[in-house]
């Protein structure tokens, strides 16, 4: 039997103080699994959780896109004999394993999660629909988008530009282990400067890394705003919708 759906109207539960209403956070796998080298890492996991857990308290509407390269990555050493296609097949269906761990380790925590993927299956989430998933989040439950834009050959950067400009999100943030995106790799040049406002334009002119060309393209044909920032620090996702003082916010040169 399929759950009744509430018949009242939206509630607001948007915080005055929260700088967004909507919010699709973009996660990679490797965020999954911590320190482990392959797989899933339940602390890991966790964590994320609570970060989730902690901005869904001050009433966003969140989404979550979730990469899968901790199981599977398509362009891998694993996958060079296989076709392009086959390999970002079976890299979407990572991403589902992914999202159906966050979700459950939503739901434990307390928080009313959907899992909604971009082909079926049926039998563990939902068919992705837009105007189904914008109600989801106004009834305050956190949607997991799994299975990516459900085609080969693009990301999962992509795919979380691509619902965020669907559902019409206030900005799409991507949770990374750097504090945001550098003039260089920092690793490799010491003196890279951490740029707190970066225009679409110079991050695909200047290659810098913040997501791939498709995304960043489709997020300023959108003027989707997109804010880069450290993950791994606790209560950072929290501070970038309260606050917005750390990580880089690519925009409009307009705007910037």
């Amino acid at each position: 039997m399929s759950e009744p759906e509430p018949s009242s109207a939206p509630v607001e539960r948007v915080s005055p103080a929260t700088l967004y209403k909507r919010v699709v956070l973009k996660l990679s796998g490797e965020m999954m699994k911590g320190k482990e080298s392959f797989g899933l890492d339940r602390s890991s996991v966790l964590f994320i959780t609570e970060e989730i857990k902690s901005v869904h308290a001050l009433g966003l509407q969140v989404g979550v896109v979730i990469g899968g390269g901790n199981i599977f990555r398509g362009t891998s050493e694993a996958a060079m004999d296989m076709k392009r296609a086959v390999a970002d097949h079976i890299g979407m269906l990572a991403t589902v394993i992914n999202a159906l761990m966050l979700q459950d380790a939503l739901e434990s925590a307390g928080v009313p999660t959907r899992v909604m993927t971009a082909f079926p299956v049926h039998v563990m989430a939902e068919q992705y629909i837009r105007r189904r998933a914008i109600r989801h989040m106004e009834k305050g439950r956190v949607v997991i988008f799994g299975g990516g834009t459900g085609n080969p050959f693009f990301t999962t950067d992509s795919a979380a530009a691509l619902r965020a400009a669907e559902i019409e999100a206030d900005a799409l943030l991507k949770g990374t282990k750097v504090e945001g995106v550098y003039t260089a790799d920092p690793k490799k040049v010491p003196g890279a400067e951490l740029l707190r406002t970066c225009s679409y334009d110079r991050a695909l002119r200047e290659n810098l890394g913040v997501m791939d060309a498709a995304a960043i393209a489709l997020c300023r044909d959108n003027d989707m705003p997109l804010v880069v920032y450290n993950l791994s620090n606790p209560g950072n996702t929290r501070r970038v919708v309260l606050q917005g003082d750390i990580g880089t916010r690519v925009i409009g040169d307009s705007e910037s």
